[in-house]
């Protein structure tokens, strides 16, 4: 029996959507939600040409193999724009020509070129080779990013002041009530800086700073069309719920 990858209601990523897409219901677990960046924010994302071949065809990549992960938008113009991932980890592919849905086993064409460029893709595709080779994600080749620490500060210092939150409560909720007491008062006023400065890049990031969490340099930002949906690989499309929020 084939397997088929979970049907996601989603459109299309788009600049003015926040370059990814929001249709995810909200109360999903971050783990369990499946975005698809796109390519102008997300630079390991591959462009492939995917070709209809003979599964026997030893150079073949099998859609039920990567079912598990898969997840694919269709933009208005028909091209797919599709993402492998478990939660944790991801590999994005644009589709430049042919399609991943409803096919049994197609050839895929990477397109690398230049020196830059082709260095934010080389990373992806050795994960993807062993991705599929081995069925699950290489851990040698995520390597642990130093940054991850300090943004989940951001965030919560985010959701605290939402919540209504002192800058006092929001060090007391990271650091300790403990830790306040001795240190809040201080001459040097080091941990009152620290979360001054906290809240002013959390405020920047839920401004659109998140973006460049992953976004390559461009001088120009691209977005697809918005009119469809993300789908399974053998799906029939359904509507956009492009105006939905995250």
């Amino acid at each position: 029996m084939s397997r088929r990858a979970r049907r996601l209601a989603a459109s299309i990523p788009n600049r003015s959507g926040g370059g990814c897409t929001f249709a995810e219901h909200p109360g999903l677990a971050a783990p369990d939600a499946r975005i698809i960046w796109h390519a102008d924010f997300d630079p390991g994302t591959i462009a492939v040409t995917a070709v209809p071949t003979d599964p026997a065809n030893p150079d073949c990549v099998h859609i039920d193999r990567l079912a598990p992960w898969l997840a694919i938008a269709v933009d208005a113009q028909g091209r797919e724009h599709a993402v492998l991932s478990d939660g944790w980890h991801h590999i994005r592919f644009d589709v430049e020509q042919g399609r991943l849905a409803g096919e049994q086993a197609v050839l895929l064409r990477y397109r690398v070129q230049g020196v830059a460029s082709a260095e934010a893709r080389l990373l992806p595709l050795r994960r993807f080779l062993y991705l599929y080779r081995h069925h699950q994600f290489g851990r040698s080749l995520y390597p642990p990013d130093p940054r991850i620490d300090r943004w989940i500060e951001m965030l919560r210092a985010h959701d605290a002041l939402l919540a209504g939150a002192s800058q006092r409560e929001i060090a007391a909720a990271l650091y300790g009530a403990d830790r306040i007491a001795r240190d809040w008062g201080e001459a040097s006023d080091s941990l009152r800086s620290r979360i001054r400065r906290l809240v002013r890049d959390a405020h920047a990031m839920a401004r659109g700073g998140y973006r460049t969490l992953i976004r390559r340099r461009t001088t120009a930002v691209k977005s697809f069309d918005v009119g469809s949906s993300v789908q399974q690989p053998a799906a029939v499309p359904y509507n956009s719920l492009s105006g939905a929020g995250g």
